[in-house]
Formats: C-alpha cells, structure tokens, sequence
C-alpha cells in the first residue's frame, strides 16, 4: 500500500519521463504496486484485498460498535483483548487503523471540549475585555515558587504581567492594577478563570470580597463557563508566548530583575508582533481604555519573613532593619497597597515602621536605633582571651566521677568472688 505522499511522488516521476522500474527503484517498491497505482487500479492509502476475501473485521464490527456505544471511553487495548478471545486473527495495529478508518468511536461532547467541532474566533470590540489568568512557575533562579499574573486585551492582545510570592486575593488585586497601569486602562469586563480569589467555587458568583474591587474600576466580572478555557483564549495563548519566547531563556536572578526584564520583554518583543497593517503595540494603544481611578484599591498584602543574622528583613528588593532581639525569629510584614510605608509585626505587636524603597532598589535601610543596639550586641560578644588549647589531656574529674557513680550505683561496683562457694559447688555439696 502507497501512502498519499508516496503516490503524488510516482506520478511526478512517471511525468518526468521515468520507467516503472526507476521509479520502484527510486521508492523501494515494488514494481507491480507502482504500475497498479499509475494505471489507476489501486488506491493510495487503501490496502488491497484479494478479491472475493471478506475483511475478517466485518465479523465483529457488530461487537465493537456496541461496546463502544456503551461506553466511548474504552481502551482499545481492551477491545483488542476481547475480539482476540472471539477468535481476532490480526495484530493490534490494523485492529486500530478498522477503528479509525470506520470512524467507531463515537464523539464525547464534555470530554473534548472545543476539539473536534466547528469554532470561531470570538469577535471582541475594541476596549470591552481584559482577559485575567495566573502562570505558576515552580523552578526559579532565586529558588522559590513564583507566580505571574497576566493581563491581556482581548481585541488588540497586548499583554502585561506582575510578578507575585503568592496568588492569595491581595496579591492578586496588587497585581491587577500593576498590569492595568503598564497597559494604559482597564476594558469594562473582567473575564477570569473560575480562580477561587474572584469566583465561589462551585458556581458563577462573584467573590463578595472582591466586588468592591470590580465597583472601584467600575468594570463587570465575568467567570468563564466550565470546562470552556477557550472563552479566555487570548491570555493563555499570550501566557504560552511569553511562557516560551521570553521566560524559557531570561537570564535574571531575582524577581525584581524577572519583573523589569518582562517589562522590556513586552514592550520591545511582544508589543511588535503584527496584526494585519499593524502591530499588537500600536492596535492596544488605539483601545478606548477606561481611565484607571486616582488611586489604587487599599488591599493589604501580608507575609512573613525570617529576620537575618544582620537583624535585617528582605523585602521586594530591599532590606529592613528591625532590633536585633529578634534574629532568627519570623516577623510579619504588612504593607497597605498604594501607601509607601510597611509595618513589621511579631506575636501581633508592631515592632518597627518603615519607609518603602522601590523595589528592587537593592537598598539597606537601618533605623539608627537599630544600628546602635545592633552595635552594641556586636561588642559586647567580643572578648580578649586566648582561645582554648585544643590538643590538651583532660580525662574525666573526681567531681565527674562521683556523679557517674551515683548514676550507675551498685552495678558499678567490683565482683566480689568467694572462692569457698566454688569449691563446694566443683565437689558436689549444694549445701
């Protein structure tokens, strides 16, 4: 049997002039298949059958048929098991090429989602949409889980992204109005997956934590349906690029460094992918984007960290002084969106406010009261005696020895042998 593309090679050949047996030759055929095949007496793709010989499948295409009928999901490896035992003759490889070619297996609706049935492109108007989606990624340069989420415009596909430690509802709602910002506006709906932040789980209401949020941008949320991702095709296909097109080879070491360099990412790659006449860049800047308002929605975002050796905390980019009681302990940082200042909590006490650096600034920033006691920690562990010698004898003292002999008590005293006992045991008197 010639394959399709087998077939259209031949007969490009035989009109060059070529003999049958150059062109069995040339194609490692037969010579008889590639006349048959040129005289139009078989079929590419089809396999010949000797004629008046039945297909040994017709006997149990009633079988399988019903079988799949009552359940589309069965293994075809369990099919073949089972017509084998009926007295199925060939190997599993044409058993499944009769699946496929009868076309046995019926459609599952819910299970192949979009796959296998007519669609279109969702026609999306300029400024209506803003498509919502985290990417989570679990191998980072800085050694810890990461999450991005993306925003993208659903008619124009620019795309922007903000870097987060978590995909909790603060983070979240921080993270939207970054993206918002490098996007120039918000679209009037919101279209998000059923992310359990925005969406009850189990159903298509609205977080009633989160519709202040959607009244403060004045825009509508809109769950996608289950098991419909393709209604948010657009952010995922713009995850998937920058997923494999930026992040894949990004050589950053921080996130505050992953976070400018998507910036630029957007800006100089993805925002000059063209879209017809024009770029994904220049059509996003022509969407008539609602204004963002004065100011960001006041979320307070809330992590811990552990205090450092240096009685300094990371955060963002930057590092923070608290006093040095507390190295090795875990403080709680709590930072009000659109606000400058953050406080560090420990045991729910304010320990320490201090003035936010911009992120990734890769600043120090000590109170001077925390330097000075830091300080004074410092020199008081300083002394001027001469370390211990180390290749010295000293065996166990008498003050050591008397404790290990209360310890042990009487185990620890000599065996004490009477010898009379033993002769008269040797001489047999037990008495």
């Amino acid at each position: 049997m010639l394959t399709p593309e087998e077939d259209m090679e031949i007969e490009a050949l035989k009109k060059r002039g070529w003999s049958i047996a150059a062109i069995a030759r040339h194609t490692g055929r037969d010579r008889k298949t590639v006349r048959a095949h040129l005289n139009g007496e078989r079929e590419a793709g089809v396999r010949r059958r000797p004629d008046g010989e039945p297909d040994p499948f017709d006997r149990f295409e009633p079988y399988v048929r019903q079988r799949l009928a009552d359940d589309p999901h069965v293994w075809a490896t369990v099919l073949f098991d089972e017509v084998v035992a009926l007295g199925y003759e060939r190997a599993y490889p044409t058993f499944t090429r009769q699946l496929r070619d009868r076309g046995l297996r019926p459609h599952c609706e819910p299970c192949a989602s979009s796959n296998g049935r007519a669609h279109v492109e969702i026609d999306h108007p300029p400024g209506d949409e803003v498509q919502w989606d985290w990417l989570e990624l679990d191998d980072t340069p800085w050694g810890q889980k990461a999450y991005l989420l993306v925003g993208s415009l659903s008619h124009s596909s620019k795309s922007r992204g903000w870097f987060s430690e978590s995909d909790d509802q603060a983070h979240l709602i921080v993270g939207i109005h970054e993206v918002l910002e490098r996007l120039g506006g918000t679209g009037r709906v919101w279209r998000v997956d059923r992310m359990a932040t925005v969406i009850k789980p189990g159903t298509s209401e609205v977080q009633r934590s989160f519709i202040p949020v959607a009244k403060h941008y004045g825009v509508t949320v809109v769950p996608c349906p289950p098991r419909h991702g393709n209604r948010k095709g657009v952010v995922e296909k713009n995850i998937d690029f920058i997923t494999r097109r930026w992040w894949r080879s990004a050589r950053v070491a921080t996130m505050a460094e992953a976070q400018a360099s998507l910036d630029r990412f957007c800006v100089e790659i993805a925002d000059q992918r063209r879209r017809g006449d024009t770029t994904v860049g220049a059509a996003g800047e022509a969407e008539p984007l609602l204004a963002l308002p004065a100011a960001a929605y006041p979320a307070e975002v809330t992590v811990v960290r552990t205090v450092a050796a240096n009685a300094l905390v990371s955060l963002w980019g930057n590092r923070y002084s608290v006093p040095p009681g507390l190295v090795g302990a875990h403080v709680q940082v709590r930072w009000r969106h659109g606000t400058d200042t953050a406080t560090f909590h420990t045991a729910g006490t304010l320990v320490v406010e201090h003035q936010l650096a911009p992120r990734g600034a890769q600043r120090t920033i000590r109170l001077p009261e925390h330097t000075a006691a830091l300080e004074n920690v410092v020199l008081a562990q300083f002394t001027d005696a001469r370390p211990c010698k180390r290749k010295v004898n000293r065996p166990p003292s008498d003050a050591a020895l008397a404790i290990a002999a209360e310890l042990v008590g009487d185990r620890g005293a000599d065996p004490v042998i009477d010898l009379d006992v033993y002769r008269r045991l040797v001489e047999g008197d037990a008495s």
